[in-house]
């Protein structure tokens, strides 16, 4: 079976649009691809997050995330949860996710949550009511991100996405031995997969 590594974070949107490609490119092929999501911080704590009544990220909609947004026929709007949250304790639920078969699932969810409907997933009671739409148990997933037992798991993907894969932005794809920074059409995607086979 094909499989792609994809690095992201939640408050990327060309992440959940890559993340809608890789599940056209799936349909194209017309059989599975194992997709392992892998955490990175675009903005870790203590770096100020951006606002989204900025211009910075007002610009980059208008001229990028939108256009290929509409392009695609994937529903985002930039989120209005002002500073934008930090990543870190919705990864370590995604460790938690993880463990319990759901990582892929819980990546979705996050994406869905914070691009079309502009919750909080810096939030641990939103990150909470989330991971329960997803079949998780509430009160053991709470528990593991109050407590951050999974904080040093997080961090040792952190690491290994810095050091070991040389990430430096989302998302990247890994297939093979490519390393893909940027996001890929279905279409590019697909050829990747095939050349491999």
């Amino acid at each position: 079976m094909a499989k792609i590594t994809v690095y992201s974070d939640y408050v990327c949107p060309f992440c959940f649009l890559a993340e809608e490609e890789v599940v056209k490119a799936q349909r194209m092929l017309g059989k599975e691809i194992e997709v392992e999501w892998m955490p990175f911080e675009l903005r870790p704590e203590p770096t100020p997050t951006l606002r989204p009544e900025e211009n910075y990220l007002q610009t980059t909609w208008k001229h990028s995330v939108y256009p290929m947004a509409e392009e695609l026929g994937v529903k985002i709007q930039l989120p209005g949860v002002s500073p934008q949250p930090y990543t870190h304790l919705a990864f370590e639920g995604f460790q938690f996710a993880k463990e319990q078969g759901k990582g892929n699932a819980y990546t979705h969810r996050m994406f869905t949550a914070f691009f079309q409907e502009s919750q909080d997933i810096g939030d641990i009671e939103v990150l909470t009511k989330l991971a329960a739409e997803i079949g998780l148990n509430p009160d053991a997933f709470r528990e593991a991100v109050v407590s951050r037992r999974y904080k040093e798991a997080h961090q040792a993907a952190l690491t290994h996405a810095y050091e070991e894969q040389k990430v430096t932005a989302v998302p990247t794809m890994i297939i093979g031995e490519h390393a893909i920074r940027g996001m890929l059409r279905a279409h590019d995607l697909v050829k990747v997969l095939q050349s491999m086979e």
